[in-house]
């Protein structure tokens, strides 16, 4: 057997044979396991390969105000994309992130203008982002549907439609100081939403790796057969996923508010779209099972470098949506070929042990 491997040594003693095929294979799957370190470390390397050529060459991007600004234009995806990247850690997707978000907003105004104090204005858009994330999983799991893209699509077009009606079609403006001050106060130079994004960040943190929910997530995401033989609640795990995207998405919309002080039906356009790219691009895979906070932080404020790259190169808003649309074709690419190269390494270490 060991001369189907290398037939240019059929001609050599059984000894060198099998230890001219042990260090071939040594040398594969090294070569291998480089290319997916590359792989697994490329997004963060490209961003610091990016944020090093467009600080040469414009003088404006390393700026104070400017770095405060990529902040600020990426504290919502970061915070959404997070809750989304749980969803796609199950082999899942939320589609009605945006409009969520929106309506969520809404809702916050229309309980400002009724005289309702800040904590509760928060309440109200938390909740009501939780409220379409339960239904969105509840649907999804215990309506017994194909995939999740269904109802997540419905929601999408229900929440904007509510939104709409509820606002008139027209932005509410006004929001409590305290949710104002998200936009318009710093500490150390730092937009006050960024402190919300790491509050965020620092609470997934916790939860996926100390927390056996945190486990159960990456089991129903990689084997969810296996994960329901183990006796873990799939069902329950894949509720709580949808209502967290959910939850994520009504932060989203206190910090969105904040910087405008305003709720507007028209808030999260394509926030479904720029999530999912944050998550995709920062190197999570649409398989399931494998990614980390990392991913979707990484990813969103890559996006906010391209963006504001483009802004500063004086770049036509219209190309800024192909330069994602390539970013994210490249970015599944690339989940692709780690999947082979993955798949490659497993047969080599096979071969070597055999």
């Amino acid at each position: 057997m060991a001369r189907d491997y290398l037939p240019e040594l059929a001609n050599e003693p059984e000894e060198n044979i099998i230890g001219g095929v042990a260090g071939a294979l040594d040398a594969r799957t090294s070569t291998l396991s480089i290319g997916l370190t590359i792989l697994n470390f490329g997004p963060a390397l490209i961003l610091v390969l990016l944020i090093a050529v467009l600080s040469i060459s414009s003088p404006y991007f390393l700026t104070a105000r400017n770095i405060s600004n990529i902040l600020a234009q990426t504290a919502v995806i970061s915070v959404v994309a997070m809750g989304q990247q749980l969803v796609i850690l199950t082999r899942g997707i939320d589609l009605s992130v945006g409009s969520n978000l929106a309506l969520a907003s809404v809702l916050g105004a229309l309980a400002f203008h009724a005289g309702a104090p800040a904590a509760l204005v928060i309440a109200v858009m938390v909740l009501s982002g939780a409220a379409v994330g339960a239904i969105n999983g509840g649907f999804y799991v215990f309506g017994r549907l194909p995939h999740p893209f269904i109802i997540t699509l419905a929601t999408l077009s229900i929440a904007k439609g509510l939104a709409l009606q509820l606002a008139d079609g027209r932005a509410i403006p006004g929001m409590p100081p305290a949710i104002s001050a998200l936009g318009t106060d710093a500490l150390g130079g730092l937009p006050g939403s960024v402190f919300v994004v790491l509050a965020v960040a620092a609470v997934f943190f916790v939860v996926t790796r100390t927390m056996v929910w945190g486990r159960w997530i990456y089991a129903v995401g990689g084997r969810p057969d296996a994960a329901l033989r183990m006796g873990i609640p799939v069902s329950w795990v894949l509720v709580s996923t949808y209502v967290v995207s959910g939850t994520c998405a009504g932060i989203g919309a206190v910090i969105l508010a904040g910087r405008t002080d305003a709720g507007s039906p028209l808030f999260g356009n394509l926030l479904e779209l720029d999530t999912i790219a944050a998550v995709i691009i920062g190197g999570a895979s649409f398989l399931g099972g494998r990614g980390h906070l990392g991913n979707a932080l990484i990813g969103a404020l890559m996006i906010g470098v391209i963006r504001n790259a483009l802004n500063l190169l004086n770049v036509n808003i219209f190309f800024q949506l192909i330069v994602i649309g390539v970013v994210i074709v490249i970015a599944v690419e690339g989940d692709v070929l780690r999947n082979y190269l993955e798949g490659r390494v497993r047969v080599m270490q096979a071969g070597k042990q055999s």
